[in-house]
């Protein structure tokens, strides 16, 4: 395994890490979920590029526009929680209570 795989892996695990166990803040949790789609469009751009596979080029793009969907849905609920809630404390929401 190369050392450009070796941070890949390590930037998606820590990621996943940080969205398991810091789950007080709906910021920390997007965060965390924007940090590991950036390291898949990371290792989604390189792998091409090491294989020497042009089909795939246009997967990276792909991945970040739904990357950016992501996001925009995701600082929408931030909002939209925060205005109703008062805090994006993620204690404070409740799925069952509509």
């Amino acid at each position: 395994m190369s050392l450009l795989h070796l941070s890949f892996y390590s930037a998606f695990t820590l990621s996943g890490l940080g969205l398991a166990f810091h789950r007080t803040h709906l910021i920390s949790a997007l965060l965390c979920l924007e940090s590991m789609m950036l390291s898949m469009y990371l290792a989604l751009s390189i792998w091409p590029i090491k294989n020497q596979a042009t089909s795939f080029t246009l997967t990276p793009v792909l991945m970040l526009a739904f990357s950016a969907c992501e996001a925009g849905a995701g600082l929408a609920m931030l909002v939209a929680s925060t205005r109703t809630h008062g805090s994006d404390h993620l204690h404070n929401l409740n799925l069952l209570q509509c």
